[in-house]
């Protein structure tokens, strides 16, 4: 099994998730810089969290020129495995890989915390090894993780079972205080129709070990890995 951790001008957590690939789950794993183009080794990709081309536009927006992304799309569109985390979700909504848009956040302050997540749906490959509406506490950092999209959008999101994550409280009630940056529908993370392209604004590679804080995070890893090692892929 081998994962690949994408590299753009500005990408900040790829160290993080490198780290916790490598040495918490013991997985091969490779950097991707973002003129790479041949992704025929790898059985899953990340894209990370940063400030991909200094955010200059929109976020995302010039990642998703990056060479490696013409790669990425041809990598999902054959059943490859990605997951965007922070910038990465916008990178991937940027490409079209997931619909709708971040933007700014509805208080207009970055917000770094630890938030909790109530999972959506644990039948997918990024969340198999996690219980039905289970808490997670997973730490946010971004100033542009307002998720927006148009009612059609949202109503085949949830009707489909494409939100994998809510914001919530601790006992999992899904609130307006429980929203750290005005996301409709409180939504946190969603993935694609064909269920191989997750896009989450919290960090869970920051959550995979107790020394940090927490492992909850290592519940969406352990997902992927089970899900990749076993053939069950959705």
């Amino acid at each position: 099994m081998k994962f690949g951790v994408a590299v753009f001008p500005g990408t900040w957590s790829d160290t993080d998730c490198f780290h916790v690939i490598k040495n918490v789950f013991h997985q091969e794993v490779e950097y991707i810089w973002h003129r790479e183009t041949d992704l025929s080794s790898y059985d899953c990709i990340i894209i990370p969290g940063g400030f991909s081309y200094g955010d200059y536009l929109r976020c995302g927006a010039m990642a998703r020129f990056s060479p490696v992304m013409d790669s990425i799309i041809n990598f999902v569109n054959k059943g490859g495995i990605v997951i965007g985390i922070c910038n990465g979700f916008q990178i991937l909504c940027e490409a079209g890989l997931l619909p709708g848009v971040l933007m700014r956040n509805n208080i207009l302050q970055f917000r770094c915390q630890n938030v909790n997540l109530r999972v959506e749906n644990n039948s997918t490959i990024f969340t198999n090894m996690s219980k039905s509406n289970q808490v997670l506490q997973i730490p946010i950092s971004h100033a542009q993780g307002n998720y927006f999209a148009d009612k059609e959008t949202l109503y085949s999101l949830e009707n489909s079972g494409q939100i994998l994550f809510k914001y919530s409280e601790e006992n999992g009630s899904i609130t307006k205080e429980s929203n750290p940056n005005g996301s409709l529908m409180n939504i946190a993370g969603i993935m694609n129709s064909e269920g191989n392209v997750l896009g989450m604004m919290p960090h869970p590679e920051r959550c995979c070990e107790e020394e940090i804080g927490g492992t909850d995070g290592s519940i969406i890893f352990n997902s992927i890995i089970h899900s990749i090692s076993t053939g069950s892929i959705r």
